[in-house]
């Protein structure tokens, strides 16, 4: 259940690099909305970079900023994914991923070295792809029986909702998302027209 009725997130990707004593750091802030999706952005990079020594990464999602993942990929315990994940709290982010590349250039840099690296190239990455604050948006189905589609619509419209989509038969269905601010009242004025359905 989410408490959040806005959030911060990055508006597009945005790309980092950080060179140390020939090692190279190329890192990705990447805007997400669900773990399948992370997944398959990590494989597609794993793909990409294959003969890059690490591709670590961290990502943060929800509006409550709950669901978070940081790993190493190889790297010193703690000295790669913790750092990035850092940056993405330092900046109160969510629904974001952030990949970091490493090729190494065959000089060690130490766990301090490592985690000062890993943080710059993923603080560049998140500085070129900026910020923007969003509004929590509840998704809910309405089934209703079509003399009652005028109070259905009108009801949507002043609270602010966006249609999804539409369904027209004896009975009807709309899908919609609706701003958390204004998610109970909406549910209210629904549920006071007799024989309406929301879930």
């Amino acid at each position: 259940m989410t408490t959040a009725e806005t959030y911060i997130t990055i508006p597009k990707q945005g790309e980092g690099l950080y060179k140390e004593k020939g090692s190279k750091f190329i890192a990705y802030a990447i805007p997400v909305q669900t773990v399948e999706e992370v997944k398959n952005i990590i494989k597609e990079y794993q793909k990409q970079y294959h003969d890059a020594r690490h591709v670590c990464y961290a990502y943060m999602l929800g509006a409550d900023r709950e669901e978070y993942r940081a790993n190493d990929d190889g790297e010193p315990s703690g000295t790669a994914g913790r750092p990035i994940l850092g940056q993405i709290n330092s900046r109160n982010l969510t629904n974001i991923l952030v990949i970091v590349i490493r090729y190494f250039g065959g000089i060690l840099l130490g766990t301090g070295g490592l985690i000062v690296a890993y943080k710059q190239a993923a603080s560049e990455a998140l500085d070129n792809a900026g910020q923007i604050e969003k509004i929590v948006e509840i998704t809910h189905n309405v089934f209703f029986n079509y003399q009652q589609m005028n109070d259905i619509m009108r009801i949507i419209k002043e609270e602010e909702a966006t249609i999804i989509n539409n369904q027209f038969h004896q009975t009807c269905q709309t899908t919609f998302t609706v701003p958390k601010a204004r998610e109970q009242r909406l549910i209210q004025r629904m549920k006071d027209l007799r024989t309406v359905k929301i879930e």
